[in-house]
């Protein structure tokens, strides 16, 4: 089985040789305007003007569903709905729905099996969906990890 590689740097600057996919998370609410999501509109435009047009289209727009937008020649963004909401529920859970991170994980290990590529990631779920990396490293090792997709994580230098 690979092993995640940690890299201190931007996410958004996949580093790598050939296809690369970059994984984030979003919420299932139509909200972008926070977080990660900044860095990648900073970035792109185009993944942001997808994940609105999808959410008012209602097509396939649920927890666990992944969108594919590339972005360059070999990156690809994939909109990956993990988080219910945007703020913890009234028994004070946050937004984050692992089984919804499972799922659409295993459909970025399809895609990125199907065009050999890299994933690259900041630590998805564990800023404004207020998650935990311990329970997200599991989720990694088996999809991605388990199909010997090289997974990069990192962390932004501050």
């Amino acid at each position: 089985m690979s092993t995640i590689q940690y890299r201190k740097g931007d996410a958004t600057q996949p580093v790598g040789e050939g296809n690369k996919i970059l994984v984030h998370i979003c919420n299932d609410i139509g909200a972008w305007g926070k977080g990660f999501v900044l860095a990648i509109s900073k970035r792109w435009k185009l993944p942001e003007n997808k994940y609105r047009i999808w959410y008012k289209s209602k097509e396939g727009f649920e927890l666990g569903a992944v969108q594919f937008i590339q972005v360059e020649e070999e990156l690809w963004v994939a909109n990956v709905i993990g988080q219910h909401k945007i703020r913890k529920d009234e028994n004070g859970n946050p937004p984050i729905r692992y089984k919804a991170i499972e799922h659409g994980l295993a459909t970025v290990t399809e895609k990125a099996v199907l065009i050999n590529a890299s994933v690259h990631m900041p630590r998805i779920g564990c800023g404004l969906a207020g998650g935990k990396w311990e329970n997200i490293v599991p989720i990694l090792e088996n999809s991605l990890l388990k199909n010997q997709i090289q997974t990069v994580v990192y962390d932004l230098n501050k």
